[in-house]
């Protein structure tokens, strides 16, 4: 962590280091930002407020606010130094125009600029300006405001002073409009996007004001911790039984800075984030590697010398010590290495073995100071090796292979007719008799139908062995074919699209809700990879004579009713509460026929933030979920009619 009080390194025109120009960066967005998609199009406001986030690492910047205009262009502003204007020596031009126009330019390549930065590849800036339809960047620096405007990365004017300021006051302001002609789509910043990552970076950049502003909405939040990850843990476990204080530890070791905050909670699933400069590497990499292994090992270790485990039982798995974990890696790195612009994998082979060391002697040190904590632990794993095995052998009974190594299906699942699994779909039907009409109403080339008795176990609140002895979760996973736990494979995965499909009313809500946090729990990958969705069964039937048509929404309501010339009070409506009131017919042409159909697919944005609500809404603590019920209660709309 930099400390405010280091000297700062410096930061000057013969800092910035040239590497290639820009011209790749508008052929080929998905190089630079992951796409042209709405997670791309947030991509391009992290990397700007990135570079803010380096100065606040650099010791020189406290201060960080975004802004989202009416028209959907974005401002970052910080206190840092400024990007600095003066002449580069060997490109002769300014050295703010360079970093704005020329990829793999900036003080992250050997320059004495940053000790540590999460924009390492140094594309990020320069990539958001080629994106954009316009971009204007203000630099205050020695007294004078210097100001640069950009239409799709050429700039349009020779860098000017625009007006004086203290020679104190110093910083970038950042505006820049992306380009719909390369992000095509009705696309919006998501508020609740940005808040979650800003309220990361502001987690793992202990001392540093993070406020976001929304004036399409007049939303508003800021963020400050200067308790650092120690509080990121405390946030993530506010609805959980701990089982003990946080276990921390900060150490530089080989230049690499090491951060770590853990904490055992009585819950089953694992919750560990992992970042390298401030940015959130969701695929994880050498340094969460190091961190469960470091952990394993620690705990293996501590359990045989103090007796907890015998001579006969065997180690302590991974699994069995991740059980009920939540955990935060943060490292900063001088030369980190990605798998990609996205940085969302670490690299680094040194850093596991880097972390590992660190962690393994402080949680190591923690345990033998508090032996309370230590059995709760061990315990903790004990329990879990043995719900392990239990869970081994149903997973066992579950998905049984034949001498073909062929998956035994359920006898209720009406299959399909394609084995291409990226043509097939399997729709998870509430009941037999909308199950019934799915299996009458669907294509039964590429359609395959399962229906599910009554609601699943609640999967937030059991361990595996328990989940396995549901036959409705047994159904699931064999007609999936991925396995599940250890074994989980997505190579098996015999649907390209697995579609829940529940009634419009309370109950298909938490059906469908059951069935996400399996999903989430124990197969995100379904998730990840983009095979989950959710279909969208029409909420009302509006019949005039003989015209009819379909509402899915209460908008849409609206619009039909004031479409029948007659007037609403002489339609037939029919509000539908399950999908079973439909005939075959019916369901094919407004849920299931792919040429009308539509489908919600289900994403995870935010893992952390995805971890927390699942928590809160499946978990064993009553109080979160009352208040959240109580918040909410005015915008329910048809609680069961």
């Amino acid at each position: 962590m930099a400390k405010r009080s280091q000297k700062v390194s410096s930061y000057a025109a013969k800092d910035i280091q040239v590497l290639e120009g820009l011209e790749a960066v508008r052929r080929r967005p998905g190089m630079y930002v992951g796409g042209t998609d709405i997670k791309a199009l947030h991509h391009l406001v992290y990397e700007v407020v990135d570079n803010s986030i380096d100065e606040a690492l650099a010791g020189a910047c406290s201060r960080i606010d975004i802004v989202i205009h009416p028209n959907n262009s974005v401002t970052v502003e910080d206190d840092g130094r400024g990007i600095p204007v003066d002449i580069h020596p060997e490109m002769k031009k300014p050295a703010l125009e360079i970093v704005m126009t020329v990829l793999h330019s900036g003080a992250k390549f050997g320059g004495d600029g940053y000790k540590v930065s999460g924009g390492l590849h140094g594309v990020g800036v320069s990539a958001v300006n080629a994106l954009s339809e316009w971009c204007e960047v203000e630099v205050k620096r020695k007294g004078e405001i210097h100001f640069q405007r950009y239409e799709r990365g050429a700039p349009m004017n020779p860098v000017k002073v625009i007006g004086k300021v203290a020679k104190s006051q110093t910083g970038n302001k950042t505006t820049f409009m992306y380009d719909k002609d390369i992000f095509k789509g009705n696309f919006e910043y998501r508020f609740e996007s940005l808040v979650q990552r800003f309220r990361e970076m502001a987690f793992v950049t202990r001392g540093v004001t993070i406020n976001l502003l929304d004036e399409r909405s007049d939303r508003e939040m800021s963020f400050y911790f200067e308790g650092g990850i120690t509080s990121f843990v405390r946030y993530l476990n506010r609805n959980r039984g701990v089982l003990h204080p946080i276990c921390y530890v900060d150490r530089e070791i080989e230049g690499t800075g090491i951060e770590v905050a853990l904490q055992y909670t009585d819950t089953f699933a694992e919750s560990v984030y992992a970042f390298v400069n401030t940015i959130n590497t969701t695929d994880g990499g050498t340094h969460l590697t190091g961190l469960r292994a470091a952990i394993t090992r620690t705990i293996n270790d501590y359990a045989r010398k103090n007796g907890l485990l015998k001579d006969s039982d065997p180690n302590f798995t991974g699994d069995d010590t991740r059980e009920g974990l939540t955990a935060i890696v943060s490292i900063k790195h001088r030369d980190p290495q990605f798998e990609s612009q996205t940085k969302v994998k670490l690299m680094n082979a040194e850093v596991q073995t880097q972390v590992q060391q660190v962690l393994g002697e402080a949680f190591g040190v923690f345990l033998e100071e508090d032996p309370r904590a230590a059995k709760a632990i061990a315990q903790k794993c004990l329990t879990s090796a043995r719900a392990r095995d239990a869970a081994r052998k149903a997973r066992d009974l579950v998905i049984r292979k034949s001498a073909l190594e062929s998956l035994t299906l359920p006898g209720k699942l009406a299959d399909c007719s394609e084995r291409d699994p990226n043509k097939c779909e399997l729709y998870i039907v509430e009941g037999d008799s909308a199950g019934g009409s799915a299996k009458q109403g669907r294509d039964r080339h590429f359609q395959a139908i399962l229906p599910l008795r009554g609601k699943i176990l609640n999967t937030e609140r059991a361990r595996l062995d328990k989940i396995l002895s549901n036959n409705e979760v047994k159904a699931l996973i064999s007609a999936l074919g991925t396995s599940i736990g250890e074994t989980f494979d997505l190579s098996g995965l015999r649907y390209g699209r697995v579609i829940i499909m529940t009634d419009a009313d309370v109950d298909g809500s938490h059906i469908r809700t059951l069935l996400l946090t399996f999903f989430f729990r124990y197969m995100s990958d379904l998730i990840e990879e983009g095979h989950l969705f959710i279909a969208q069964p029409p909420l009302y039937r509006i019949s005039h004579k003989k015209k009819v048509s379909y509402a899915y929404t209460e908008s849409d309501l609206e619009r039909i009713l004031k479409e029948f010339k007659s007037g609403a009070k002489r339609a037939s409506l029919q509000r539908y509460k399950g999908l079973g009131e439909m005939n075959p017919q019916q369901l094919w042409e407004t849920t299931m026929d792919p040429s009308i159909r539509t489908l919600l697919q289900v994403t995870i944005e935010d893992a952390a933030a995805a971890d927390r609500t699942f928590n809160m809404l499946m978990g064993s603590a009553v109080p979160p979920r009352r208040r959240f019920i109580q918040t909410h209660a005015r915008e329910v709309r048809n609680l069961d009619i």
